[in-house]
């Protein structure tokens, strides 16, 4: 039994945890609250297709709010409550959720007395309109520990897992496999993960009409489909909170999820562009001397980087005019050449800087059990400042306004907000909400959102974009590019990039992108084929790295297929010209088909905003009825049309591509045609990776520009016969939030029998379809 005092300070972590959040959902009674010979269960529906579920001993913190990140309303329109024999059942248009009847418990026999859990029973089930059984919850667990001096509980709670069923999403995982069925993941932020940074974004998308969006922002351990049972166990908690969302397709899921914890914004129309950056810039001229290259070779190029230590002193929030000595007059050239800037802010102050005794009075830092500033890491090289408390409003609220004053008020148009996850690692110390073991993965969301709220508030007509490389449920709403973090600059690191990348997507968070050329000083082991590349002119790397260029290579065409497109590492040079002369004409092709394809690729975020669907895609998601691609990681679909299979193997010229089953294929370097259902061997020289068209595709092509702040006129329309299409063209000013009344749209509609393109509205650009529409095998 939980005493009654602390009984009081349990509802109360758990009711006030919840008022902190961003845009926090009301309070309201859940729709029942049952009783299970003790054991308390709370149904909340919050749409027809979206119901949760909070099992606890205590029936306040059963009734209590979500955590931070779902910002939904409850909504139980349309559900219906009745009970029978089997329990009670919650009945909407698109699911039944049944709360089994759990007997009288009886005397425990002696087996039972050692081994029986101590915990009252509770079991359910979900199923879909047509009565198909899509998961069964059969237990939960709550195991009392002392975790940062807090007396509290892991709590858990398990899934039958079919053998046909497979998983995906979780957040970022760098171990390099898709299907994490009976795999361990450790659903938290760890910078220093083995394979790479690990990120939590607790939702589990399956092939089998359903997913889960776990409601705890504590470590949580997640084994999928292993031993057949889907387990979940948080180490910090006092109840079990998840949400339950099906649909018919995976889209379904993902649109469950935007209206659970939000829409994905349009990122402005640069950040679909190249996005250049080093660590680091070392002064203004060098900067500018590196945009004013790009013009000078005519390759496209939308937005400048200005990485760490261009400030005084960690935490100043300023700009040493040393080195920059006119950041305001550097932004305007830069957008005289139709070019925008990112500039990194770190979460971290240092005790001489000029913030640091004001945040401490105020208690704004991230805290040792005494009460005192955590000041550096206790491990790695990097050991000064202090954390801001990003889970106080108000600290959050300053934060803003230093950036806002300080910084883009110099002209710098977005941020990118370094160690979100964040770097100084909040277990054993605390926030001002609670113990930082309780919250591990909460930061990221909490401090993106001061920036996304301070902007929307501050900037209302411009359109906000973060650069972070953590996240949480409920992230995307803030506007944020999400990248892989500080990856190592080798083969390995880029292979496992594919995977990594597409199982964040399918958490529900559509922006990522990683590191291209890795993060990581350029050093690997010694080529093992054959170098494709010549490295003569190279300065990226030292000449002992002779197949960096191809390395390079290979990474770049991968990135001109992920939603964002930004090349940075710790080298020397990182500009497209540096990379050796092989290299340099290669790349420019790339980066020119990528600015072709910004047409194609600017509706595919038009249409994430409105439906929550990612574009880069695992196969899962478009072919669920062909099972050979429930664990292909290293192909993928970027939006309906591409079919995407990086090469990331050193001296590769060939690989083997599934064509999925179901449609026909078109080869895009040669136009010829596949049947799907097959596995080929494509040619795959340096210059070229293995991609094709699904037919039935309509891509936009547009006319060469020198950056997205130009007015692009369309050069094609291509169709890919072989099935009925419809493709929504976009276009709007890329700058504004006028993008969420509206914008120019246009619905193509490819009539395949008839062979025919038409719209019933004008193009965006204002041009007419005839002489645009391309069709490829004619």
């Amino acid at each position: 039994m939980i005493a009654k005092g602390f009984k009081a300070r349990l509802a109360g972590i758990a009711l006030g945890a919840s008022c902190i959040a961003i845009a926090a959902p009301a309070l309201a009674a859940p729709m029942a609250l049952l009783d299970r010979n003790g054991s308390r269960v709370a149904i909340e529906p919050y749409a027809p297709n979206i119901v949760r579920v909070t099992i606890a001993m205590d029936p306040d913190l059963a009734q209590a709010a979500p955590g931070e990140g779902p910002n939904a309303k409850a909504d139980a329109s349309g559900w219906t409550h009745s009970s029978d024999a089997s329990g009670d059942i919650f009945t909407s248009s698109a699911i039944s959720l049944t709360i089994d009847a759990q007997p009288w418990p009886g005397a425990p026999t002696q087996m039972q007395r050692y081994f029986a859990p101590a915990l009252p029973p509770v079991s359910l089930s979900v199923k879909d309109a047509s009565g198909t059984v899509l998961t069964k919850m059969t237990g939960w667990e709550m195991a009392p520990v002392t975790v940062n001096g807090e007396k509290t509980f892991k709590v858990g709670a398990s899934f039958d897992a079919p053998l046909d069923e497979h998983y995906y999403g979780l957040g970022q995982n760098q171990e390099g496999y898709m299907d994490l069925r009976g795999k361990q993941i450790d659903c938290s932020h760890s910078y220093d993960a083995p394979a790479g940074e690990t990120v939590c974004v607790p939702f589990l998308v399956t092939n089998k009409g359903y997913g889960i969006v776990w409601d705890n922002p504590a470590r949580t351990l997640v084994w999928p489909g292993l031993h057949n049972s889907t387990r979940f166990q948080s180490q910090v908690g006092e109840r079990v909170s998840f949400f339950v969302i099906t649909g018919k397709t995976t889209d379904d899921l993902y649109a469950g999820y935007a209206k659970l914890t939000g829409a994905t914004p349009l990122p402005p129309k640069a950040g679909f562009g190249l996005i250049q950056s080093k660590a680091r810039y070392e002064s203004q001229k060098e900067l500018l001397d590196v945009a004013n290259g790009y013009r000078q070779r005519n390759l496209p190029l939308d937005i400048m980087v200005l990485d760490w230590f261009y400030w005084t002193r960690m935490g100043q929030l300023d700009i040493d005019r040393t080195y920059y000595p006119d950041p305001k007059g550097m932004n305007d050239q830069l957008n005289a050449m139709g070019m925008r800037s990112i500039i990194s802010v770190w979460p971290r102050f240092e005790r001489e800087g000029r913030y640091f005794e004001y945040l401490k009075s105020k208690g704004w830092f991230l805290k040792d059990k005494d009460g005192n500033p955590v000041d550096g890491l206790p491990m790695r090289s990097d050991r000064a400042g202090a954390l801001i408390d990003s889970t106080n409003p108000q600290a959050r609220e300053w934060f803003w306004g230093k950036l806002r004053d300080n910084i883009a008020s110099q002209g710098f148009d977005w941020f990118w907000l370094d160690e979100t996850e964040p770097d100084l690692v909040p277990d054993g110390y605390f926030y001002s909400i609670g113990s930082g073991d309780r919250y591990h993965n909460l930061f990221p969301l909490v401090h993106t959102s001061g920036v996304a709220e301070g902007s929307e508030r501050d900037r209302p007509n411009f359109r906000n974009m973060i650069l972070a490389r953590a996240a949480y449920l409920g992230s995307q709403r803030n506007g944020g590019l999400f990248w892989s973090s500080d990856i190592k600059s080798t083969w390995e690191a880029l292979d496992r990039q594919v995977p990594a990348g597409l199982n964040f997507t399918a958490s529900g968070l559509a922006y990522w992108g990683s590191d291209i050329g890795g993060w990581q000083w350029p050093s690997g082991p010694k080529a093992q084929h054959p170098v494709l590349l010549d490295p003569a002119g190279m300065t990226a790397a030292g000449a002992d790295y002779t197949d960096y260029p191809e390395l390079f290579v290979r990474w770049f065409q991968y990135s001109v297929f992920t939603p964002t497109l930004r090349i940075h590492g710790q080298r020397p040079d990182t500009e497209l010209w540096t990379y050796g002369k092989a290299a340099e004409p290669i790349l420019a092709d790339w980066l020119r088909l990528r600015y072709t394809l910004i047409p194609y690729i600017y509706a595919l975020g038009r249409h994430t905003y409105d439906t929550g669907a990612p574009f880069m895609r695992g196969l899962f998601m478009d072919f669920p009825n062909d099972p050979k691609v429930s664990d292909i990681g290293d192909q993928y679909m970027f939006g309906p049309a591409f079919l995407v299979a990086p090469v990331t193997k050193q001296g590769q010229t060939k690989r083997s591509v599934y064509l999925p089953a179901g449609t026909a294929w078109y080869d895009y370097w040669t136009n010829q045609k596949y049947e799907g259902g097959q596995t080929i061997e494509v040619d795959a020289p340096i210059n070229r990776m293995p991609l094709f068209v699904k037919a039935g595709s309509i891509v936009p092509m547009g006319v060469q520009v020198k950056s997205t702040a130009e007015k692009q006129a369309l050069e094609s329309i291509r169709v890919y016969p072989g099935a009925d299409a419809r493709f929504t063209l976009y276009d709007d000013d890329g700058t504004t939030n006028a993008y969420r009344k509206g914008g120019m749209k246009a619905e193509l509609v490819w009539d395949d029998k008839a062979k025919t393109l038409t719209s019933k509205t004008k193009l965006p650009t204002g041009q007419a379809i005839s002489g645009l529409v391309q069709i490829v095998g004619q």
